[in-house]
């Protein structure tokens, strides 16, 4: 039997994404509404740097992996036009409804699908750009997830990785603090779940710091990596380049 992280849990790996699963069932209806709270709004910011990363073209294909509730998707939608198309996925269905149902609010129609990042159900070289943000650390086998978003890119393409990181020293005792005191009592508050928001706490550390992904991406196909750090390292987006 082969264990895993969840948070600082060690679990059955085939556990693992049942558990995930739990958290984001529970947190789906205020996911936006604890990000706003929890980020003092910065999740925003955060996400539209990484637009602006993407440099996303009229006509482009692009996949959204643990889409969540859609902002990335809605935003690359507007980019890509008409001629385009970005397909908008994640592994937890309550997430995925509440993104689709935002989108269509916002008049944007989606291919929208349950998948499951290491197992994508998509045909080899077919996507411009892969984004995935705030998902990746809660994948069990990361190695895989990142090789399957490496082959669904055509060469050239570009993986955006926007992810918790690692914190610059002199931050470090605060952000413990209001990563282990603040953050849960505020999910029991807003959304009636201590649990999963001290869950997330405990898997930002244990996720890789930045030199530890980009090799990690490396690793896994990328032939060039670049990682840019945000909010003093609180979260880094990586780019990687398909060879």
């Amino acid at each position: 039997m082969s264990s895993t992280h969840f948070g600082y849990e060690s679990v059955d790996e085939r556990d693992k994404a049942r558990r995930v699963r739990g958290v984001f069932d529970s947190v789906a209806s205020r996911y936006d509404l604890m990000n706003d709270l929890m980020s003092m709004g910065l999740h925003r910011a955060w996400k539209a740097y990484t637009v602006l990363a993407a440099h996303v073209r009229p006509g482009e294909r692009v996949l959204d992996i643990a889409g969540g509730t859609g902002d990335l998707a809605l935003a690359f939608a507007r980019q890509v036009g008409a001629t385009g198309q970005v397909v908008h996925t994640d592994i937890n269905e309550a997430m995925l409804r509440t993104g689709r149902d935002r989108l269509l609010d916002a008049g944007v129609a989606l291919p929208t699908l349950v998948c499951d990042a290491e197992k994508l159900p998509f045909a080899t070289d077919s996507f411009d750009l892969v984004s995935v943000a705030f998902g990746l650390r809660n994948m069990t086998h990361k190695d895989a997830a990142l090789a399957e978003m490496n082959r669904v890119l055509r060469p050239g393409g570009k993986l955006l990785v926007l992810e918790f990181s690692r914190i610059a020293k002199p931050l470090e005792k605060v952000y413990d603090w209001y990563s282990f005191q603040v953050l849960p009592r505020l999910g029991r508050l807003v959304a009636g779940d201590e649990a999963s928001y001290r869950y997330l706490a405990e898997s930002i550390r244990v996720h890789p710091g930045q030199q530890e992904l980009k090799a990690l991406m490396k690793n896994s196909g990328f032939g060039h990596v670049d990682y840019h750090n945000l909010t003093g390292g609180v979260v880094a987006l990586h780019v990687g380049i398909k060879c």
